[in-house]
């Protein structure tokens, strides 16, 4: 057999998109001759990223409701009813075997018709908070692939299979020494390093911290890798040094991470999930701006099993210093964090939720 199809749906964010192309590309080496389609929302990074990962992606006019009163929300029944039309059609017409959701708005309407239609549909779900569009998914789906345990207290438990998330094992399988990959950023392979990652954009309220911190991490000995995002490159290149390196984007993130010691980073799902691979000592600043503030819960979660240190952007100012000089004064400290973290991380999750579509399947 092998000639099925696919219909996959996640999006508005990189942590939906990954997931679903990191899932189709395992069903592609599966089933070479299977079809795959992807159903996006218009105006959102899906429209795009899909395409250049190599798939076909049709796009929804939908968006998420706002949480004050705009015209986008005045539009968003008439969004809602064209997107389900629309998704109808598309189901109708590409008969998928399985649909696959992995979170974000357009993900709604096309597994809603998925479901109705009788197609076996699996939810994948990144964070510790289950995010709207999965919950008010979930009654229907056949299976859900979680990556945090205590998912039962937002989905059905019978349906709740823990896989991870699908992470890109190439960023974090470290080939290369600490001392090489330093010297890629053109740092010293002799001193301590921290990395800071403010996601792609960057992070405004990190990038402040790194700028008021920098005396204070060259007081400590320690050089900075500085990944402050696109949005503020201009902003902050000024400090690039011989021992601060300013990147807008860093291109080779498995050198990144063999060459940090310590690493200040957001608590998105995707990258929560590869530092747990890393397994070095993470200090989260969860973003505060997100939905359901899912950041601070995946956070919370590694906190709990001592696997992380937490500080929230108001404690920055009040707490930082005192915290890191904390971590890096004991080195009992920093490997019970790696360790603990390292025992979190679950590298087979792509696989483990392609056995499941499989299941769907027979």
């Amino acid at each position: 057999m092998g000639n099925y199809r696919f219909i996959l749906s996640g999006g508005g964010t990189g942590g939906h998109i990954y997931p679903a192309v990191a899932i189709a590309n395992e069903l592609k080496r599966r089933y070479p001759k299977a079809k795959f389609l992807f159903v996006g929302a218009k105006d959102k990074m899906e429209m795009e990223k899909v395409p250049q990962a190599g798939y076909e992606i049709k796009g929804l006019w939908i968006s998420g409701i706002q949480r004050k009163l705009t015209l986008k929300n005045l539009m968003f029944p008439f969004k809602l009813i064209s997107s389900l039309l629309a998704a109808r059609k598309i189901v109708k017409q590409f008969k998928p075997h399985v649909a696959i959701g992995t979170g974000g708005f357009a993900s709604g309407p096309l597994l809603k018709m998925a479901e109705s239609s009788g197609v076996p549909c699996l939810l994948q779900e990144q964070n510790s908070f289950a995010g709207i569009t999965n919950k008010l998914l979930a009654g229907k789906a056949e299976k859900i692939c979680v990556a945090y345990d205590g998912m039962d207290r937002f989905f059905p438990k019978e349906k709740i299979v823990k896989t991870g998330n699908p992470i890109r094992t190439d960023l974090v399988e470290l080939k290369e020494g600490k001392k090489e990959a330093a010297a890629f950023f053109g740092l010293d392979g002799d001193k301590r390093t921290v990395l800071v990652l403010g996601g792609s954009l960057g992070a405004r309220r990190i990038n402040q911290l790194i700028e008021k911190e920098l005396g204070f991490f060259e007081e400590k000995g320690w050089q900075v890798l500085w990944q402050c995002g696109k949005l503020y490159n201009e902003e902050y290149k000024k400090y690039d040094s011989s021992s601060v390196k300013v990147l807008a984007f860093v291109n080779r993130m498995d050198f990144a991470y063999a060459a940090a010691d310590v690493v200040i980073s957001r608590a998105g799902a995707g990258s929560v999930s590869e530092l747990c691979l890393v397994g070095k000592p993470v200090i989260f600043v969860p973003s505060p701006n997100v939905a359901e503030d899912h950041q601070t819960q995946n956070a919370k979660a590694l906190v709990a099993k001592d696997a992380a240190i937490m500080l929230r952007e108001n404690e920055l100012d009040s707490e930082f210093e005192q915290r890191f000089s904390e971590l890096i004064e004991s080195e009992e400290m920093q490997e019970n964090l790696g360790k603990n973290i390292k025992k979190m991380a679950m590298p087979k999750a792509t696989e483990h939720i392609v056995d499941e579509i499989e299941k769907l399947l027979k």
